[in-house]
């Protein structure tokens, strides 16, 4: 296998500093990113691979998230706020108060409760937290603080917990989904600067990676290091591709796209991207991945051929 250019998607250009950050999938392959520069959600139908619209009002919006019941969710780092959006409509915005920055996004959808991890600020004493939100009742329920600033979370189903990465102290927090207030397990990771996170479900392992520039593979039960492989700069998003058993792996600096394939923990292959291509999405039902270009404000599309 091998990711194959696809064309590219123009977005709209950027109305003030900074880029694209976080992205996700839904289930008709409409693909939500977070345009920071523009205080938006911008859309593309993935079927025809066009831009169709924005969401704005999202004040330095860093996360999109997309429930498997079609919620799209988004951290409002600079309103310190989450907002929750029926994805296929996407005009109606309700918005939830959380920590200090909002950044990572995990979502427990049996609880229907949703985890922000909260950059934080250096100078705001004890803003280093985890707030969890009812979705239903639209409030925030849980205030967790940890030791750091955080980077991504993920939702593990096969052990009902949330796992959250920490910069520094380098670290993944476990939490209980059905008591969140209750860290089963801090897993020191032996790299500077956790970033990218996320989780084979079947095989129950993480994989983290590090602004060391290391790839860490870890038992997602025991919290045990496996083993790890070498990245060509600092990444940012990750995802893990089931079917094909690999990951992408976005590198800002120099801007490549880095693809593993796990069961050897190897690069498999690494493709040029544009200089600060930090973010990624994966579609799974298409084989198809998008890499956000904010120098030229686009998209890539990469599809899987064989």
């Amino acid at each position: 296998m091998a990711l194959a250019p696809a064309g590219t998607v123009d977005l709209p250009p950027h109305a003030g500093a900074g880029g694209f950050d976080h992205a996700a999938v839904d289930s008709a392959g409409r693909v939500y990113v977070a345009h920071t520069a523009n205080d938006a959600i911008d859309v593309i139908d993935g079927a025809t691979r066009r831009y169709v619209r924005s969401i704005p009002g999202l004040r330095a919006v860093a996360g999109a998230l997309v429930s498997d019941d079609d919620l799209l969710f988004t951290s409002n780092r600079g309103e310190n706020t989450v907002g929750i959006v029926p994805a296929a409509d996407g005009t109606v915005i309700t918005k939830v108060k959380v920590g200090v920055r909002p950044n990572g996004l995990a979502y427990d959808p049996g609880r229907r409760r949703l985890l922000a991890a909260n950059v934080g600020a250096a100078a705001v004493r004890d803003s280093f937290t985890l707030s969890i939100v009812d979705v239903d009742r639209e409030t925030r329920i849980a205030e967790i603080p940890v030791a750091g600033r955080t980077r991504w979370a993920v939702f593990d189903p096969g052990a009902d917990v949330f796992h959250v990465n920490v910069a520094d102290p380098p670290q993944i927090v476990t939490l209980s989904a059905g008591d969140p207030m209750v860290v089963q397990r801090i897993v020191p990771v032996p790299s500077p600067g956790p970033h990218g996170l996320d989780l084979d479900a079947a095989g129950r392992r993480l994989f983290c990676a590090c602004d060391g520039r290391a790839l860490i593979e870890i038992d997602a039960d025991s919290g045990d290091i496996g083993r790890t492989a070498a990245l060509s700069g600092a990444p940012d998003v990750i995802f893990f591709n089931a079917a094909l058993g690999c990951l992408y792996v976005a590198v800002g600096e120099p801007g490549v796209i880095e693809v593993f394939d796990v069961r050897a923990m190897r690069r498999r292959e690494s493709l040029a991207t544009e200089p600060g291509a930090h973010t990624l999405a994966f579609d799974a039902a298409s084989q198809t991945v998008y890499v956000f270009l904010p120098v030229t404000h686009r998209a890539a599309v990469y599809v899987e051929r064989p």
